[in-house]
């Protein structure tokens, strides 16, 4: 039967119909988006979002990419959800964005110039009244509401901001003032308001619940992009290299303004001696960490799953339970667990420790002692993964092959060393690898038990020494080290390259070993 000449149903007759309108509608709803972007100064995002929308629009409308339809969305997701972050990273990582230059150098000229201060001289008393459905403020001539009224503005709706033209009092009759109540509760209302004077050039803004007041702007631009004080005239010009309005005489303005750096924040890990020095030792403790980490749940898990796989073992289900508890629980509560029994003065780990023999080790106080302790819980934490991995694994190793063992005499570890272990490790290492990558950026284990304390002494950013890179980048970024988004963002392109190479450098070794 030909199905292409069976007559098409009312469903896909109105699939038909739509199809055109709905990509219409796709496409002005796309376009109107990318317009939002670029309206808002941001032109290179725009133009990511066109491609991105684009590239959607000729996979899924031209009939020969009929192919690509189903790659697209992984790859789409790939390039916006892991290649972008990483390439924008890494660009901030050549910036000093940080805390004091967040801003662009436009937007920071911007922020200055909006700056004013009242003229004291010329403040001058409202009072706000009643007239029906709106409202009139009025300004008066002493300072006290009893004085005469002068200017009286139009019924107002002190619903958005709004430039008003006053006009003499003498022409409105005017309701009783609202009390101190009325007009706080107008009072984000009247902020947005400014004063027009028939008599003066000057407009007035909101001072206070009970004045206006004319502003003068703090500072003025110049042809160079440099701002004159209006106090001192005092020239600040932009420092383009450390990011800064600066004078002549080296006095900084904030907020600073964003600049690009180079290379600054990749030479500070090798040549600033006080950052040098923490950095290393950060990132030998995190390579250690890790290794340290694998080698020791896998030794274990390994054993435990030696052990369990013994058929005369009687109990095996029981044990099994038990030695799989650690990863059922969720990690985070675990590691709050052993927190308190690691405390110095009221942990169980250390009640025990005193009464057998007599020590109360200062684990959160003493560096080495703390980093034990981070191996420990990890361990704890990771090796029924490991354990389970390898009880899958033993399952598919032959039975001959232990039998051939027996009849040849061979004892129990000869069994292990020549027959489980290698058939076993084979299989396990690229997961063994990715264990590795995972421990290299275990932040929840670190922030959660040490939070990287105890501190080095006397360094210029602060670090923990129990801090493994990606902590450490996390202080540096969000914590007490000023936001120094810049450095943070250094620091993270390195770990990428770090943990892609030393990836690809274990995945080589594994693939010569298999071979």
């Amino acid at each position: 039967m030909n199905y292409s000449t069976l007559p098409a149903s009312p469903l896909e007759r109105a699939a038909r119909l739509l199809r055109w309108p709905i990509t219409a509608l796709a496409a002005l709803a796309a376009l109107y988006t990318v317009f939002l972007i670029y309206a808002a100064g941001q032109t290179a995002w725009a133009l990511g979002a066109l491609a991105l929308f684009g590239s959607a629009f000729y996979v899924y409308v031209v009939s020969r990419q009929f192919a690509y339809r189903y790659l697209y969305p992984g790859v789409a997701g790939m390039l916006v959800f892991i290649a972008f972050p990483l390439i924008f990273t890494a660009r901030i990582g050549f910036t000093n964005y940080s805390s004091p230059h967040l801003l662009s150098e436009e937007r920071a000229r911007a922020t200055l110039l909006e700056r004013a201060d009242p003229d004291l001289s010329q403040v001058q008393r409202f009072s706000l009244h009643a007239d029906g459905a709106a409202f009139r403020l009025a300004l008066h001539e002493g300072d006290d509401d009893a004085a005469p009224v002068r200017w009286v503005s139009p019924p107002l709706a002190l619903k958005s901001p709004v430039q008003v033209q006053m006009q003499p009092a003498a022409e409105v009759p005017l309701q009783p003032a609202l009390d101190l109540r009325g007009v706080v509760a107008h009072r984000e209302a009247l902020m947005q308001l400014k004063l027009k004077l028939p008599d003066s050039a000057e407009t007035l803004s909101y001072l206070g619940l009970h004045e206006f007041a004319p502003m003068r702007a703090q500072w003025a631009a110049e042809a160079d992009g440099s701002l004159v004080r209006h106090e001192d005239g005092k020239r600040f010009s932009p420092d383009r290299n450390e990011g800064f309005f600066t004078s002549a005489e080296g006095e900084r303005l904030q907020p600073g303004f964003k600049v690009a750096v180079g290379w600054r924040n990749y030479a500070r890990m090798v040549l600033d001696a006080e950052f040098r020095g923490p950095f290393l030792s950060i990132f030998a403790w995190t390579v250690i960490f890790a290794l340290a980490t694998v080698v020791c749940c896998t030794a274990l898990g390994m054993l435990l799953a030696v052990l369990l796989n013994w058929e005369d073992l009687k109990g095996r289900t029981a044990y099994r339970t038990l030695v799989f508890l650690p990863y059922a629980v969720p990690g985070f509560i675990s590691i709050l667990v052993f927190k308190g029994l690691f405390n110095q003065n009221f942990g169980e780990i250390n009640a025990i420790l005193n009464a057998v023999f007599g020590v109360k080790p200062a684990w959160f106080a003493d560096p080495l002692l703390a980093k034990l302790m981070l191996l420990i819980v990890n361990v704890w934490l990771g090796y029924p993964y490991v354990m389970i991995l390898c009880s899958g694994l033993l399952k598919s190793i032959p039975s001959d092959l232990y039998e051939a063992s027996a009849l040849a005499g061979a004892g129990p570890w000869t069994n292990f060393s020549r027959i489980t272990a290698p058939l076993i490790i084979k299989p396990l290492a690229p997961l063994l690898v990715s264990a590795f990558a995972y421990n290299f950026n275990n932040f929840v284990l670190i922030a959660l038990l040490t939070d990287g304390r105890p501190d080095f002494l006397s360094t210029k950013l602060p670090a923990g020494q129990t801090d493994i890179l990606v902590s450490y980048t996390y202080r540096i970024a969000f914590r007490d080290s000023g936001t120094d988004y810049g450095l943070a963002a250094a620091i993270s392109t390195l770990i990428f390259l770090l943990v892609a190479a030393m990836s690809l450098f274990n995945l080589r070794l594994m693939r010569k070993a298999q071979q």
